[in-house]
C-alpha cells in the first residue's frame, strides 16, 4: 500500500515537473496540428541558423553568409506573420526588424557599391561583438544588429530557457 502511495506521489511530482519545465515554451498554433513541439523546432532551427550565419560572417566568407542571409529571411518572415506559429507580440516584431537587417546586409553584399538603407532602430541593444573582416567588414553593424535580434527572438521562442551563446571566435591579439 505504501508503494503504491509513494509511486503515485512520484508521478504526480514528475508530471509536475514536466509542466513546469515546458510552460515556458511559446506554444505554437493549433490550427493544422502545430503544437510546442513545433516551436521547439522552430527554436532549433532559428538557434542553428545564428550559430551558422555567424561561423561563417566571422571567417570572412561572403558567400556563404549571403547565402544563409538568404536562408534566414524567410523563417524570420514566417515569425514575423505570425501565421504559423502562436508567439508574442514583440518577437514578431522583431522577427520583422531581424528580416529587415537580413535583407538589407544580402543586398549590400550582393552589389557593394550600393548605399545603405536606413532602417527603424532595434528594441534591444546591438551586441558588443568584433567587427566581421575583410569584404564583409561594409554590412558588420548590420549583422551584429541582426545576431542580437535572432538571439532575443530565441529568447522569445524558448519562453525565458537560457539562449545558447553566439559561437563567436577569440579576438585576434593585437601584435604589440
Amino acid at each position: 500500500m505504501k508503494g503504491k502511495f509513494g509511486r503515485s506521489i512520484a508521478l504526480v511530482a514528475a508530471g509536475s515537473l514536466l509542466a513546469v519545465a515546458t510552460a515556458g515554451i511559446a506554444s505554437a498554433s493549433p490550427d493544422g496540428g502545430k503544437g510546442s513541439s513545433s516551436t521547439q523546432a522552430l527554436a532549433a532551427q532559428v538557434l542553428q541558423m545564428r550559430d551558422d550565419l555567424t561561423k561563417v560572417a566571422y571567417a570572412g566568407n561572403v558567400g556563404a553568409t549571403r547565402s544563409d542571409l538568404g536562408q534566414m529571411s524567410p523563417v524570420l518572415s514566417d515569425i514575423a506573420a505570425g501565421k504559423r506559429y502562436t508567439i508574442q507580440t514583440d518577437t514578431q516584431q522583431l522577427a520583422g526588424l531581424a528580416k529587415g537587417r537580413a535583407d538589407e546586409s544580402a543586398r549590400l553584399l550582393t552589389d557593394p557599391t550600393a548605399k545603405a538603407r536606413q532602417l527603424p532602430p532595434l528594441p534591444l541593444p546591438i551586441p558588443s561583438l568584433p567587427d566581421l573582416p575583410g569584404p564583409l567588414k561594409i554590412v558588420s553593424d548590420l549583422v551584429k544588429a541582426l545576431l542580437g535580434a535572432v538571439t532575443g527572438i530565441l529568447g522569445g521562442l524558448l519562453g525565458g530557457l537560457p539562449v545558447p551563446p553566439l559561437p563567436v571566435p577569440p579576438l585576434p591579439v593585437p601584435a604589440g
